[in-house]
This record gives structure tokens, sequence and C-alpha cells, in this order.
């Protein structure tokens, strides 16, 4: 963006630009286009797809099962018939599944900047060599003069060289709601982002016309510059992210380096190479909870789909679980907490403040004053309604529904509305005569009035009416309200309106609000019960925000902190590190760099930050949240795809319930992950017996697959689908520090329930050779009857046990009779499929043939509940002991 064209006078702006009035000459235009490309967002190039592809083929989780793999393949060589290759297509159907839903989950195509280009209009008119034409918005160069009308989006940063009535909406670059005038003087603003005579890329022109020229195209833009800024803020790993990474390389290595180890045993013990390495790969695979990746992103898969019922839809996986442990949600106003329209809220007429709801009950005394609100504005009459200002709009359908009158009358002339004026006045034909209406700012109508209107009465206006008035305007600007003063002058012949904007009667003053959203309040007071700080961040007015902040809850106390954008931009990173201590603080006009930073000031802090927001100048900081939450149905296309979820009804009250899903889904992450590696000791159990007390192998690699991921899948789901438990928003957010498995779930996996369950598995595969006359140091053949029987009896018992682990997972800390409700259809669902697919391992012929089992006897089902009922009970008088 050029540092001075915005203090340069008109000549001088097209002077320095090499341009005239006329336009640019084809072929300059073509020289300059060639030279400055194209007036569009370019992308920075992502990650080729294949490497994306490859990377959820390529972590360290996935490298050690291709390691077991390639091993079981090597050894299946080596020694045929011994099942090895079935066990490696088996690790690489794991791989498989694990490496496409990690693709899935990391599918993130860059459409945000192709939304910004979206946002940029497709045709404009531009005026070259005095010969007006419609271009496409790509087209355009430096140097162009554009010519623009009210509803039009802008398609460069522009200098406005003539303007009438012109005013801009910037919403979707600064976050400024309030429509902004635009004239062609030179302005004395610090940057052009600021000038009054400067149109923003992306921006609207709600009303008036524009001839101006351009000065920056595509990247050079303030748009550009957003665009990069996004661009160049990468994706933040989520916590559960990183806590599954960190879990994944811990087990991961612990597998291998427990592999390695007992190899190392068993070759000190005498056993063949090919046994040892099956026992090798059979403990790493034992360790290795194959199910666990797919498992989590089905759980947030589920999660997501709980929450789109909510109206949140979830357009990255992990921010499920993130929303659950959020500290801090930095919230827009406009749009968000905020319905994003301009309503009329106070009348003061008659001296007396009014609330707008009773606005016919005052046109009597009034009339005056609504026929001004109804005929004085800029407003085009569509098939759709009025288009224009969303202020006149408001003040024009006020006035519409207290008289019963539409806004057509005849209009003679008007004076513009202008940044210097600060007004609008128009002159219309009434009756015999005329009659001169005039709205704008208190302080511009003041000095052209000497009457006031106060009822049915026209009273001089004195210095002390004028100090009544002022305090009246004072007080509805405290509130946060936009004041408008409205005025008119009765004419018995027409002249020169410029002539005519004197001796005005004073009839009343208006106050608009942007009113906060009704179910604002109550979620506010949600998060701050389930420990989550609120703080606002928005492009808009300091008193407007602390207005609505005050109204909506977020702050209570009398003198909260408010930091500017130009205060903000004089703090060092330590300042505003400090400054974020503060109980109760919001930012006001603050930049899309400069909300950015906070973002990135409260992570260093330690934060889980969710940034809420809607425009383009969001963009950046939704990438860089934690979590970035984008409006639905108010937002541009840019802040929803640069966002984690989505608000689809733009409801600020739903982040709360995504709040609850988030904290359950980590929560039930916590249950199956606690499930699924239960039945990890009984896996790895039997492999050490059989190297340290020489027996039996007791249960194989291919029936431990059969639990993995077949057995316990689906009741793990179903865990993941728990709903949440009673007090879940009763407890402040858990610290991005805390583990995912911690040591009591740990201690309580491998030292209690794992160790239960193993117990009941050797005793279950002991009972059946037993029976059979087994005595110690007889070794049997992989196809003896009685070694598939006693490895099946192994097998059951572990899956009676987890049946059992299934229920007691459901509460860490509650009874199994406190959770006996079966809400969760998917517990049914998994329990189900449980017992088919073991009872169909154990008594099909195909089952028998890929799992190497053998049917098992009644007696043998019989032996096994006693061990499951301990185990219950156990479990239920631990967790009482916990509970008291």
């Amino acid at each position: 963006m050029s540092a001075n064209i915005h203090r340069l006078a008109v000549s001088e702006a097209l002077h320095s630009l090499r341009t005239a009035v006329t336009g640019l000459t084809p072929d300059e235009a073509r020289r300059r286009l060639a030279e400055f490309g194209p007036n569009r967002v370019e992308t920075v190039r992502a990650n080729g797809w294949l490497k994306r592809f490859a990377a959820g083929f390529t972590h360290f989780f996935a490298l050690v099962l291709w390691i077991a793999a390639a091993l079981a393949f090597f050894a299946e060589q080596q020694s045929p018939g011994q099942g090895m290759a079935t066990l490696g297509l088996a690790i690489l159907a794991v791989i498989v599944i694990n490496g496409l839903f990690s693709f899935i989950q990391e599918y993130r195509a860059e459409q945000a900047f192709a939304a910004l280009a979206r946002l940029l209009p497709h045709e404009v008119s531009v005026l070259r060599q005095g010969a007006v034409h419609r271009l496409r918005a790509m087209m355009l160069v430096p140097g162009d003069i554009v010519l623009l009308a009210g509803g039009e989006r802008i398609p460069a940063d522009c200098r406005v060289i003539e303007a009438f009535g012109a005013r801009v909406n910037n919403a979707t670059v600064t976050g400024e709601s309030e429509p902004l005038p635009r004239d062609a003087e030179a302005s004395t603003a610090a940057e052009p982002l600021h000038a009054r005579n400067v149109l923003l890329a992306g921006t609207t022109l709600v009303s008036g016309d524009v001839q101006a020229l351009v000065f920056a195209t595509g990247m050079h833009t303030e748009f550009g510059q957003i665009a990069r800024l996004a661009q160049a803020t990468g994706s933040v790993r989520s916590p559960l992210q990183r806590e599954i990474a960190r879990l994944s390389r811990l087990i991961a290595l612990v597998s291998v380096a427990l592999g390695a180890l007992f190899f190392v045993i068993g070759q000190q013990l005498g056993l063949s190479f090919w046994s040892n390495l099956l026992f090798a790969i059979g403990v790493i695979v034992a360790n290795v909870p194959e199910g666990l990746l797919p498992t989590v992103t089905l759980a947030l898969a589920m999660g997501s789909q709980r929450m789109a019922k909510r109206q949140v839809l979830i357009r990255h996986l992990p921010a499920v679980e993130t929303l659950g442990c959020a500290t801090v949600i930095l919230s827009d106003k406009t749009g968000t907490l905020t319905e994003n329209r301009m309503v009329p809220r106070t009348l003061y007429l008659g001296a007396a403040l009014h609330a707008a709801e009773t606005a016919a009950t005052l046109l009597d005394r009034h009339a005056h004053f609504f026929d001004t609100a109804r005929l004085c504005h800029n407003l085009k009459l569509s098939d759709s309604g009025w288009l224009g200002d969303p202020m006149e709009i408001a003040l024009a359908e006020l006035a519409s529904r207290a008289s019963g009158q539409t806004i057509e009358q005849e209009r003679l002339d008007e004076l513009p509305f202008d940044s210097e004026r600060r007004r609008l006045t128009t002159l219309h034909r009434d009756g015999a005569g005329f009659i001169l209406h005039c709205k704008g700012a208190l302080e511009s109508l003041l000095p052209l009035c000497t009457m006031v209107e106060t009822g049915n009465q026209t009273l001089p206006l004195t210095p002390e009416r004028v100090q009544q008035w002022i305090a009246a305007e004072r007080s509805m600007a405290e509130q946060g309200l936009r004041v408008i003063a409205l005025g008119m002058r009765p004419l018995p012949e027409r002249a020169p309106l410029a002539q005519l904007e004197n001796q005005l009667v004073l009839t009343g003053l208006i106050g608009f609000r942007d009113p906060p959203r009704h179910d604002v309040p109550a979620a506010i007071d949600k998060c701050r019960r389930a420990g989550i700080r609120v703080i606002m961040v928005t492009g808009d007015h300091a008193h407007t925000a602390l207005a609505i902040a005050r109204e909506i809850g977020l702050v209570t106390r009398s003198t909260p902190r408010v930091v500017t954008g130009d205060l903000l931009r004089g703090m060092s990173d330590a300042e505003l590190q400090l400054a974020l201590d503060s109980d109760e603080i919001l930012f006001a006009r603050v930049g899309a760099d400069q909300k950015l930073r906070v973002v990135r000031a409260l992570q260093r802090k330690g934060a889980i930050v969710a940034a809420t927001g809607d425009g383009v100048n969001d963009a950046p900081a939704l990438r860089q949240a934690d979590i970035g939450i984008a409006m639905g149905a108010s937002g541009t296309d840019v802040a929803r795809e640069a966002a984690h979820m989505v608000l689809v009804d733009d409801n600020f009250a739903a982040i709360v319930a995504a709040i609850e899903e988030g904290r359950a889904v980590y929560d039930n992450i916590r249950k199956f992950a606690t499930y699924v590696l239960t039945s990890n000791v009984p896996e790895l159990v039997p492999y050490l017996a059989f190297v340290l007390f020489r027996i039996p192998l007791p249960l194989t690699i291919i029936q431990m697959l059969l639990v993995d991921l077949g057995t316990d899948m689906l009741p793990a789901l179903a865990l993941g689908a728990e709903p949440p438990e009673p007090g879940v928003m009763q407890r402040p957010p858990r610290s991005p520090r805390e583990r995912l498995l911690n040591a009591a779930l740990l201690l309580r996996v491998y030292l209690w329930l794992g160790l239960l369950e193993a117990a009941a598995a050797m005793a279950a595969f002991f009972y059946v050779l037993g029976q059979h006359g087994w005595h110690y140091g007889q070794m049997l053949a992989a196809n003896d009857p009685v070694y598939l029987e006693a490895t099946t009896a192994c097998l059951a018992a572990i899956v009676v046990t987890q049946i059992v682990n299934l229920f007691l997972c459901r509460s860490e800390r509650q009874s199994v009779l406190a959770t006996a409700h079966l809400r969760n259809r998917l517990i049914i669902v998994g329990l189900a499929a449980e017992i088919s697919l073991i009872l169909a391992a154990i008594y099909t012929a195909s089952g028998q043939h890929w799992f190497g089992t053998a049917p098992l006897a009644v007696e043998t089902w019989l032996f096994i509940l006693p061990f499951a009922a301990l185990m219950l009970l156990l479990e239920e008088a631990r967790k009482r002991a916990r509970r008291s």
C-alpha cells in the first residue's frame, strides 16, 4: 500500500501514478498488467498431496509396525507354515487403516485464499482513455480510474478522487461495523488504512457514488497483506494431537526396547533363532495398541457428529477435543456477540428519554421528528427492499412503522453527508410550500438551530437547553449508542439549499445499537462457571465495546482494563503478557496483526486459545489459535475456511455446548484408552511366561490381533460415544500439560485391571492343559488339538474379562450401578459384536482356520466366569475406596 498517497491532493495523486482523470491508455494498462500482475490474491504453495499422504505412513508409530511386518514376512520365508505371513498382512492392514485416517484427518486444502479471491468483485467499471469499460476485476492495474456505486464491493485499494454521499463498510478488513464517510480531500491520517479518502479492497461501498484511483492491486493491497499473514501463520497442533504423538513415540520405543530385551533373554535361555524372533515380534505387537489411532479418529468423528446436531460444524477433527480444554475464548464483537445490525434503542424527544419501541405513541406530539426520520436518507428501493446504510434503513423503518406512511415523497434537492459537514440535508415539497430535513451529529446541527421542539410547542434554543441536549447525547453515547440528531425547517419558497441550512428547529435525538444476541449473557456465565475466560477483541470503538461488554456481563467492574489498538501498538510483548493478567480486559480498535499478536501472547502464557471471528481480518488469528471458530451465517468465506469449526447459525451459545462435548470426548478417549491398553497385559504375559518358564506359547500373535483389531474395536468405539458425565461443566479446563495417560491411569491399567485379566487368561490356559493331562516341560505342536483348545481358552478369558472391563471403564470413579443405563446404544452393539465375533472365531470352521482356535466345552466357560465376577467386585471396591 502506498504510504503517502492519502496525503496528496487529487492532482498530485494522479501525477504520482502517472495517470489522468481520463484513465490509462489501453497500451499502458497492458504494460502495467504485465509488470504488476493480475489483481488477485495469490496462494503460497503447500506441500504436495503425495507428501501429505506419505506422512501418514512414515511417522514413528507407523515405522515400528513396518519393521514388525517386514520381520514377519522374512520369518515366513525362513520358516514357512508358522503363520507369519498372515501376521505380516494383518500388520500391513493396520498401517493402511491408520494412514488413511491420518490423511483424511489432515486433509485441509488451502481454500481460505480462494475464498479471499471470491470476495473481490468479478467485474468493475473502469475509465480508460475517457471511455467507460466493464472489465474483470483481475485486470485492474495501479493508475486505473474505477467508477463505483452504492452496494458494490471495492476491487482494489483506491484513492478517492470524486465522491457523492459515499460511505463504506470496512468490517471485513478492519472489524469496524459503522459505515464511514469517504471524500476526495487530502487526509492527515498517519496511514492509508484510516484515511477518509481511501477505499480498501474487499470492503463495500454502502451508499453514494465514487470515482477512485487504483493505487494497489492483488497481494499489495491491505486485503492481500492479510492473506499473506494468514498463509504465513502455520496450523497449530491440538493438545490431543501432541499428546497422541508423544504417546505413540513412547509406546513404540518401549515396545521395541522390550522386544529387543526379551530377544536377548531368549537367546541366553537357548531358544532357537526363529522362535526367539517370533517371540520378539509378539512382544512388540502386544505392546503396540494397533487400534488406538483409528479409534481416536473415529471417536472424534462421532463427537463432531454430535456437535453438528448442536449447529457446530467441525472442519478439523482434533478441534473437537481441543475446545474441551480451552482456557480462553477471544471473541469478536460485531456479528459474534452482537447481531450485526443497527437497531433504534432510545429516543430523546420533548426533553425526555423514551424507548424506541414506544415510537408510535409519540407520533402525534413529534410528527416533525418522524417526518425527518422517514424522508431524510440516501436509500434506494429494490425488489428485495431498501438498499443503503443500515442505520438509515433502521431509521426509515422506525418512522414508517410509527406513522404508517412510506418513504415516498418528492425530493427536490440534497446536500450530501461528508466527514466535514457530518450531516445530510434534503429538501422536499410540502403542500404549497417546502420543507428542509436535516440529520447528523448533534455538534453539527446545534450551530444551525435556533429553536427546539418540545412536544406540541416550539421554543427558543437557549444556552440552558443546549446543555440539556448535550447532556442527553453524552448519556446515550456512554451506553454505547450511536447518536443522531434530527432537525427541520418549514420554507415558504425554494432557494439554493446551502443558503437554507440555518434557523433550523431541533426535533430530537435517536440512539442506535448493534444489540447483543439474546443468549450471549447466559453463555458467558456458563463459560465463567466452567473456568473459561472470555475476552472481547474488536475493531470497534472502545466505548461501544465497553457498553456491550457490560450489557452481556463480560465485565462487571467499574474500571476494567480497555486496551486500544494505538495503546497495543506501543506495548512490548512482555507488557502485553502482563496486561493479560488483568481479570477483566478487552481490546478495541485492533487490527488483524494485533489480534494475532494477542492470540500468541496468550499462548505464550500457556493458555489454550479459542478465537472467534467472522471477517477477513480474523483469518490469521483463527489459524494461529488452538481452535478457530468462525460464524457460519454472517461470516466471510475466508474466516470459515481458516477456522477449525463453524457456528452454523452464528450462535455464540453453541460454543458452550461444543465445550461440553469436547470435554466429554477427552474423557471418553481416556475411557477407551484404559479399555484397549488393559488387554495388552494379558497379551504380553503369555509371551513372558513362554520365555521365562519354557511353557507352550499361551496366545498366538493372530489371536492377539483378533482382540486388538476385532473384539475390542466396537466396544472401544462405544466408550468413545458416551454422553458427558454429570458436572463436566462445573470443573475447570484440564491443563494442557496433563497427560492423556497419567500415572494413576497407567497403574490402574497395568498393575490392576491388566493383571486381573492376565491371571484369568493364564488360569484358563493351564485349566485346559490340565484337563488333558499336560505336565510341566512338555512342549506341544502348533497344530496339536490340546494346544489349540488351550490357546482358545486363553483368548476367551481375555474377551470375557474385557466385556466386564467395558462396564468398568464407563467411569473412572462412579460405580457400575450408576452407569448401568444404556442410553448409549453403541454399548449394546459393541457387546453383541464382541460376543458374536469370539463365538464365530471359536465355533466356525473358517474362524478356526484363520485364528488357530478349537471349540471350548461349557465347563471351560464356567471356569472363566468367576474370574470375571471377581474382577468386577475388586474394581468396585477400589472405586468405592477412592470416592470415600
